[in-house]
């Protein structure tokens, strides 16, 4: 159901998003996609509001779109109309003011598991005059932009089957791409393509090999069927070498790996991929034989980097499991990893072909004392990096579990995770902003959280020499890019699972975030 547009919003969604558009780069007044642009760098060439007058910003306006009470959606902006979504709604907003110009309505579903049950968005697509968006319930829908009516809707994945979706799709070339969630309920990952105009399946790149493929060897009889590997976040994209990068999940049972002898492909991988066909250009895997939960899904951050002379096509990524990771885009070539987190014992170090060297700790039926410890040491939530300053800013967590091992077999309409984890009681989580240098993999600056370790909220970062973040007391700061000094902060009174953005209408520049259960938008004063 749409509701129309609300009086005395003076805005009307009537732009056109090109893929010209899309292809920005680096973002300016809009912000087009999940994560500003295809690099996935979260850095806007905005600068007005910058180092000298951040302390200035005040809260423009809020918005309180209801039927969640923990938004983790970034928004996007186009020509001045804000797309929003919570859970299975979707609104556009007048960007200047935060008023409703329309809002479409669907109910959330039932006989869901783990986070598609907690009916997760993260936002939507644009191109043309549509707006994408995936359902909890792994249905694509199409919007018309203008008043949000529904032109079709098409079901990728049975949530019977316990496939679910919380991520923003992506498109690329007329094409929208969508993966799934539902890696610990037993399912069998895959990413999909779609005719933008008309709805129609293009290509499916199956996760988890199936029988007779390559990288089947560890998924044992129809073990394939439950392995994991989902997609759950979105992609990043190269228009030059016309290659999508896509991050997978970790295999299933989390804790257990007898079922699934090896490496396990594609879980834990950055696939690299032909947008036009789906075919497999390249993978890298972070975690073989993943026994700690360590998905991949963090952004797969597209930088170029000058380096003696020669300009380097790099991939950057802080996983899940503590190291950072540098890879050459173009093949897929290890470069180098280096820890980002103190805690950390699954491994002694990374070896030259780019392979853990395991410390042989391993989940264990009286537990076993594991870092980083299930949330990782980050997570989903958006790094940033800002080519002025060449660093690379990420949430990092500080943390420990006892991981529990005990085997146990695939029961349909159950999660699939062979046991769990506890915080041990003297553990104490530590959140701490990071400022990672792209040359040599080490901290440049460090900025420590006040908090319990609770808040998933990422970064931002712009030519204004700022960081923005979303911290873990629940306050939106600003910090100097190129040294963490602090500029300012504004309490939201609300625990943060987003990453802030920045767009420009009328010519001024504003950052939103959304906080808790609502979405605000800061500018300086007039």
């Amino acid at each position: 159901m749409v509701r129309p547009q609300q009086t005395q919003s003076q805005v009307t969604a009537v732009s056109e998003v090109s893929s010209e558009d899309l292809l920005a780069r680096p973002v300016g007044a809009n912000w087009t996609s999940y994560n500003g642009d295809y690099t996935g760098r979260r850095y806007s060439n905005l600068r007005e509001i910058n180092v000298t007058n951040a302390a200035q910003l005040r809260a423009a306006w809020v918005f309180h779109p209801g039927n969640s009470h923990s938004l983790e959606v970034t928004p996007v902006v186009v020509d001045g109309v804000m797309y929003v979504t919570s859970s299975n709604d979707v609104f556009a907003l007048d960007a200047r003011t935060g008023r409703t110009v329309w809002h479409y309505q669907r109910p959330v579903s039932s006989g869901l598991l783990d986070d598609a049950a907690a009916h997760k968005n993260r936002g939507v697509a644009l191109w043309g005059h549509f707006v994408y968006v995936e359902t909890d319930d792994a249905h694509l829908l199409c919007l018309d932009a203008r008043s949000g009516g529904l032109r079709w809707d098409v079901e990728y994945a049975d949530k019977v089957k316990h496939y679910g979706a919380t991520s923003a799709p992506l498109v690329v070339k007329g094409t929208v791409i969508v993966g799934t969630s539902g890696g610990d309920s037993g399912v069998r990952g895959f990413l999909d393509a779609y005719d933008a105009t008309t709805g129609k399946l293009k290509w499916r790149f199956w996760t988890i090999p199936g029988p007779g493929e390559f990288g089947s060897s560890s998924w044992r009889g129809d073990a394939y069927l439950h392995g994991g590997g989902t997609t759950w976040m979105p992609g990043t994209y190269d228009p030059e070498l016309n290659t999508l990068y896509w991050t997978t999940s970790n295999p299933a049972p989390d804790f257990v790996g007898d079922s699934r002898p090896g490496d396990d492909l594609y879980t834990d991988c950055v696939l690299a991929l032909n947008p036009d066909t789906g075919e497999l250009k390249w993978y890298f895997q972070f975690t073989p034989h993943d026994l700690f939960d360590y998905d991949a899904s963090e952004t797969p951050v597209l930088a170029d980097v000058k380096q003696s002379g020669t300009v380097q096509r790099l991939l950057i990524q802080a996983n899940r499991n503590g190291f950072f990771y540098i890879l050459d885009r173009v093949n897929g070539k290890f470069i180098q990893a280096t820890p980002f987190v103190e805690k950390l014992n699954w491994a002694k170090g990374i070896d030259a072909s780019g392979r853990p060297i395991v410390s042989g700790r391993i989940p264990t039926t009286e537990g076993s004392l594991i870092c980083p410890g299930i949330n990782g040491a980050t997570n989903w939530f958006s790094p940033s990096y800002n080519p002025d300053t060449r660093l690379f800013y990420v949430m990092a967590l500080e943390t420990c579990n006892q991981y529990f091992a005990n085997p146990q077999p695939f029961v349909q309409g159950q999660t699939y995770y062979g046991t769990g984890t506890k915080l041990p009681p003297d553990e104490h989580a530590q959140k701490i902003l990071l400022a990672l240098s792209v040359a040599d993999g080490k901290p440049v600056w460090r900025y420590p959280q006040t908090g319990q370790g609770r808040s998933w909220g990422g970064t931002l970062t712009t030519a204004g020499g700022l960081v923005f973040f979303a911290d873990d007391s629940g306050s939106l700061e600003a910090v100097d890019a190129a040294n963490g000094r602090a500029l300012w902060h504004f309490n939201t009174g609300q625990e943060m699972r987003a990453s802030p953005m920045t767009y420009e209408v009328d010519g001024v520049q504003h950052v939103a975030v959304a906080a808790g259960s609502d979405v605000f938008s800061f500018a300086l004063p007039r």
